[in-house]
């Protein structure tokens, strides 16, 4: 019997989402735009790991990197159009996370 192939862009997607930090990334700025240590402190993510998912999202059309011309410069991330689409995706999984995942608390946090 012939195994299904998997939709090539769904894989993209997927691989794009499941990038760690990539999801929050999205999920954080459904908030509106959004400064780089902004996103940092909210999400806990290195400043490293957050400049490159921050690239990768935009080359993908998913995040808009904006300069505002003042002093100091300001550098505001937001999602575009495409980025935005995701909303019900992530408010779908969220929903679902409420309802079936359990979160382990570690055991310094039980004491």
């Amino acid at each position: 019997m012939k195994q299904p192939t998997i939709c090539p862009k769904f894989e993209k997607a997927i691989s794009l989402l499941s990038q760690r930090w990539t999801a929050l990334v999205i999920y954080q700025l459904l908030l509106g735009p959004q400064r780089f240590n902004e996103i940092q402190s909210s999400i806990g993510i290195s400043g490293k790991v957050l400049s490159d998912r921050l690239k990768e999202l935009e080359h993908q059309g998913v995040v808009k990197r904006e300069v505002i011309p003042e002093t100091p410069v300001i550098i505001e991330y937001s999602l575009t159009e495409k980025g935005l689409s995701m909303e019900p995706i992530l408010r779908t999984i969220e929903s679902w996370s409420q309802a079936w995942v359990k979160v382990e608390l570690d055991s310094s946090e039980n004491e």
